[in-house]
């Protein structure tokens, strides 16, 4: 990584036209994906990645590049033409970088990929693929990904910050696919962790095959499912997704600051139920979406977003801290040098409540338990979404019934955190990736069981 002397020079060189702030971010990364189609190996990619991405700010301006070239000529030349982007050439000013930090490690690595033979990845893979093929007949395809990640980064800035931060995370993605004549279901199961190969001590790839079978065979024996108004439960883990892109997102200060979100000028005001604590909390062990620090070098928190259904705080990033005049929260997350960071989620959650499951499903008279989410829309700025039940089932006097197939939840953010009436005790949390204008990066969602005391729900009629 590049040395802080040279790092000096290159941020100096960044303020020649009055920018106030400069930052580097240095990325080298190394990628394994493999992929299983029906049993045959069809790509094994490995590949490594490595820039410098160089921004400076100027007031509330901004402007990004990158080079692939580490070369002091290449850096100075990148970062001069940044600069020219922002005004014309004025007083040098002098960088002290005085601020060395070393990086308190919370996601400790037993075993890097880097480290373990193709064949042994291979091998977790064939374990997934054998218990998800075998489950069903009816079990007409099943694709197995493996990925790992192993990125080294560098921030340097003009506040004097040097810091160096590591980060690893494995990744296993299962999709089934259950077959009668024309009729296709699909199952995905995808346990992921800020771990090296040592995720399979914990992670069952047997367990997680056999679950995706089970939700596509499930679905493809299932009745289509009414639409109307319905009391729903959404069951933990993944069904934390809807959280995420229907509220998490509008509170983040990229759509925050510009004013294009519901929930834009409203701390300190309830905007959910009392029964609602949720958290964004990058500093969970090992968890997905944590690491040590952030990308612009702050150290990861715990946000509690929401108390008791009284909104408490945004994520932050810099330049739109600067906007809103608030500090920034360790919140400023990018897909890699190629982009610049903004604010973004890590672990993002509502918090376990006291109410039981079993009695989240006796209060339900007639309604839908949503087991599995699947993916959906939102518009950003209204929190208006339309979420997929990846598996569902009737709930009639308490009781769960029969499962049913293609319900979509349909709402708006602000509207269901008012309508969370019932709050379970088990919490628990799932893997995703999130895209948005930083690119595409690991985050957590989750939640225990909740209760939505009415949402609409879409459905397709019986043929």
């Amino acid at each position: 990584m590049i040395t802080k002397q040279i790092a000096t020079q290159v941020l100096e060189k960044c303020l020649v036209t009055g920018g106030d702030f400069a930052e580097i971010f240095e990325e080298d990364c190394i990628t394994n994906n493999i992929g299983i189609i029906d049993s045959k190996i069809e790509n094994i990619l490995g590949g490594r990645t490595y820039g410098i991405g160089i921004r400076i700010f100027k007031g509330l301006k901004s402007v990004y590049a990158y080079t692939n070239d580490n070369s002091l000529s290449s850096m100075l030349d990148t970062a001069y033409k940044a600069a020219l982007a922002l005004g014309s050439l004025s007083d040098e000013k002098m960088v002290v970088i005085n601020n060395c930090k070393v990086t308190t490690n919370i996601n400790p690595i037993k075993l890097y990929p880097s480290s373990v033979d193709y064949q042994d990845k291979i091998n977790v893979m064939k374990k997934a693929y054998k218990s998800a093929k075998e489950y069903s007949s009816e079990i007409s395809q099943v694709s197995i990904n493996y990925s790992d990640k192993e990125q080294n980064v560098l921030i340097a800035n003009t506040e004097g910050l040097y810091i160096e931060d590591s980060r690893v995370r494995t990744r296993l993605g299962i999709t089934s696919v259950a077959s009668r004549g024309n009729e296709n279901q699909t199952g995905f199961e995808g346990p992921g962790a800020c771990k090296g190969f040592e995720l399979f001590e914990d992670v069952d790839p047997e367990y997680y095959g056999k679950e995706a079978s089970r939700v596509a065979y499930t679905m493809l024996n299932a009745k289509n499912c009414p639409a109307g108004k319905m009391t729903v439960a959404i069951d933990n883990g993944f069904g934390g997704v809807i959280f995420h892109e229907a509220c998490g997102h509008s509170l983040e200060a990229t759509s925050v600051a510009k004013g294009n979100s519901v929930f834009t000028d409203k701390l300190g005001e309830q905007i959910a139920s009392t029964k609602v604590t949720a958290i964004d909390d990058g500093t969970l062990t090992n968890h997905w979406g944590s690491s040590n620090i952030d990308d612009e070098g702050n150290p990861t928190q715990r946000n509690v977003l929401i108390e008791n259904g009284i909104l408490k705080s945004y994520m932050i990033d810099k330049l739109n801290g600067r906007r809103m005049n608030m500090a920034p929260t360790g919140s400023s997350r990018r897909q890699s040098y190629k982009f610049a960071p903004t604010s973004r989620m890590t672990n993002t959650y509502i918090a376990a409540g006291t109410d039981k499951v079993e009695d989240i499903i006796k209060s339900i008279d007639d309604g839908l338990y949503a087991k599995k989410m699947g993916g959906g829309s939102v518009n950003p700025v209204t929190g208006e979404f339309n979420f997929a039940v990846a598996e569902g089932y009737l709930v009639k006097n308490g009781e769960i019934k029969e499962a049913v197939r293609g319900a979509s939840l349909i709402g708006k953010g602000s509207q269901v955190l008012m309508n969370i009436d019932m709050v379970g005790d088990n919490l628990a949390q799932a893997q995703g990736m999130c895209g948005s204008s930083s690119g595409s990066i690991p985050t957590n969602v989750g939640q225990p069981m909740i209760r939505v005391k009415e949402i609409t729900v879409g459905g397709r009629s019986e043929e």
